[in-house]
């Protein structure tokens, strides 16, 4: 079945919600684009994109935009196929430069929605925990949350990933 034009992909940390969102990239046999959200702030930060990279491999063009993803979606042809990785890095540089992210969100979903190539976005679902001890992060949190709710919405396809496991909420399995 081919890939449909919007796939969410979610899943709690190191869930293999990445790789697997990778693999429907590479099965759709268009050529794959990885727009990357994050930020090397730290050596720790730095050793994590290394290592996506290295997983990747070389066939991949790489766009690394930590914002404006409507503008890296604008690059973006009807022969490729986009993995977004991921609105939770994504969201989190919104919050933190004080961007107006009620603005980047409805920017980002149209983007989504006029992109002529399919689109992966993967995201946290990092409300299944406990409710944090400070105001950022529970602002943060629920941000998180209705930037998810918007994000599966919108999708044709949502696929939680559990385990390396997915399990389809939306749509069928490409």
């Amino acid at each position: 079945m081919p890939l449909q034009s919007f796939t969410f992909v979610l899943g709690g940390a190191a869930s293999g919600k990445t790789a697997f969102a990778e693999r429907l990239v590479l099965s759709s046999g268009l050529k794959p684009v990885y727009i990357a959200t994050a930020q090397a702030f730290d050596s720790e930060m730095q050793a994590k994109i290394d290592r996506h990279k290295d997983d990747r491999g070389t066939g991949w063009r790489t766009v690394e935009e930590p914002v404006d993803l409507a503008s890296a979606l604008s690059t973006v042809s009807g022969g490729e196929a986009v993995l977004i990785d991921c609105a939770t890095l994504w969201l989190t540089n919104i919050i933190l430069g004080e961007a107006d992210a009620a603005a980047a969100e409805a920017d980002l979903l149209e983007a989504v929605a006029r992109c002529p190539a399919p689109v992966i976005i993967v995201s946290n679902e990092v409300g299944a925990g406990i409710v944090p001890e400070n105001a950022l992060a529970r602002t943060f949190r629920n941000a998180q949350g209705k930037l998810n709710q918007r994000l599966a919405g919108q999708a044709d396809t949502v696929i939680a990933v559990m385990a390396g496991l997915p399990l389809v909420l939306k749509g069928v399995l490409p």
